[in-house]
């Protein structure tokens, strides 16, 4: 009877030497993810749970400035050096605060601040602990002397040195929700986030079916098919500036073009304006409702630039796909729709979902179109104005960070959803 060889169990040292070698290439990928990515998401959250301003970015230090007073043209001459101090903060206070400076050689110091000393020129002036939107003056009365008359030196060349210890808000360990409880409870911040779901929801799918129109079109043989795929992509590679000012200057009230043409065809009685007007009734079967005319007017703007970009893998997508199903379809009767419905559009299910996802969360984070089209204006804040707005508008650094937090967990619990459902190609 043979003995059959057992497989070895476990990892072998060959297997294991491989996995180290893996790993130790990878290291420089993990150490720029975590950089790049990791680093400012965590600072993010941090700044998030601090009530941070704007001016909190840099500690509170004392600010001296140095001003020589007098005329010291002659030996004997009397003059005052004066400075300016105060706390750059108006509410955070220093601890033991003071600043050293260096006098110009052939001064002789006559009166002195009781706050200050000399010694070998060297002049040392100490407040102590001073509290925030503190000022004073320091004068310190010289006389000249005819080394410094055969050799002046301005006082303001030598910088005072500045010394103090004060808290730094950024780096202290003191949390609070305050920043979390101001944004929920407050009703704007529900009507931004709807907003934003509205923007994002249907600027994303008009433009996925933008480019599957656009691909199913250019998918036939025609001439001048190339070029006019060329041109399909003008949205989408052109300057979002460049291409957000047009659309203000055509959709403009007073001076636009499509004003102009909607005024001489009877259809409004006077000029729209697309970005600046939020919303006008329209009743329709015995219901009145409100209709976003400037968010619609930016959606139709989204899914206009971004579409190239879904045309393009729709249409790579819909080439891959073997003709013989198509013909035999047309054998069978099948009309263009129905080889559409039945063919096409199952084997792009796949392709549609990953673009569905990777255009819900571009859109979602989208900033730069909403603030050139309308600032955020007329009812089209979204969720990424707010974060600047609360951040650089109302210099309130903690609550745009807990906006962009949020911002963080609804894309990520709209992510994981999305892999737990999404659809996959039948090809």
């Amino acid at each position: 009877m043979t003995d059959t060889a057992t497989p070895p169990k476990g990892v072998g040292p060959l297997a294991r030497r491989e996995m180290r070698l893996a790993y130790a290439m990878l290291l420089p990928t993990f150490a720029i993810v975590i950089a790049i990515v990791l680093g400012p998401l965590l600072a993010n959250f941090w700044i998030s749970f601090k009530p941070v301003q704007l001016g909190d970015l840099r500690p509170a230090v004392l600010v001296a400035n140095e001003r020589l007073r007098g005329d010291l043209a002659a030996a004997g001459d009397r003059a005052a050096i004066e400075y300016r101090v105060r706390n750059s903060s108006r509410d955070n206070a220093i601890g033991d605060v003071g600043f050293t400076d260096t006098l110009p050689a052939g001064l002789v110091v006559g009166a002195l601040d009781e706050r200050c000393s000399v010694s070998d020129e060297v002049l040392t002036c100490a407040f102590g602990d001073i509290e925030g939107g503190f000022r004073d003056r320091v004068r310190i009365e010289v006389i000249a002397e005819a080394a410094y008359i055969a050799d002046p030196v301005n006082p303001r060349d030598s910088k005072p040195i500045i010394s103090g210890d004060a808290d730094n808000i950024l780096t202290s360990t003191e949390f609070t929700l305050e920043n979390f409880t101001r944004i929920f409870s407050s009703d704007e911040f529900w009507h931004i986030l709807r907003v934003s779901m509205y923007y994002t929801i249907f600027g994303t799918a008009g433009a996925l079916v933008l480019g599957l129109f656009a691909a199913q079109l250019l998918n036939t043989v025609f001439p001048g098919r190339g070029l006019l795929r060329g041109l399909f992509l003008f949205p989408y590679v052109a300057p979002v500036i460049a291409v957000a000012f047009t659309w203000v200057v055509l959709l403009d009230p007073f001076s636009g073009t499509l004003n102009s043409i909607l005024l001489q065809m009877g259809a409004v009685d006077e000029p729209i304006s697309f970005f600046g007007q939020r919303s006008v009734p329209i009743s329709f079967l015995g219901l009145t409702f409100e209709f976003p005319v400037a968010l619609t007017t930016v959606i139709a703007f989204e899914a206009w630039r971004y579409f190239p970009l879904s045309f393009l893998f729709i249409l790579a997508r819909m080439q891959s796909i073997s003709t013989d199903m198509y013909e035999a379809a047309e054998i069978d009767g099948a009309t263009p729709l129905q080889q559409f419905w039945y063919i096409s559009l199952p084997q792009l299910m796949g392709i549609l979902a990953v673009l569905f996802l990777l255009r819900f969360i571009w859109t979602f984070n989208k900033f730069d179109d909403i603030f050139l089209l309308t600032g955020g204006a007329a009812g089209t804040r979204t969720l990424t104005v707010d974060v600047y707005e609360q951040a650089f508008a109302v210099s309130n650094l903690g609550a745009g960070a807990a906006v962009a937090v949020v911002v963080f967990i609804v894309l990520l619990s709209f992510s994981l959803l999305f892999f737990r459902f999404s659809p996959k190609d039948e090809g």
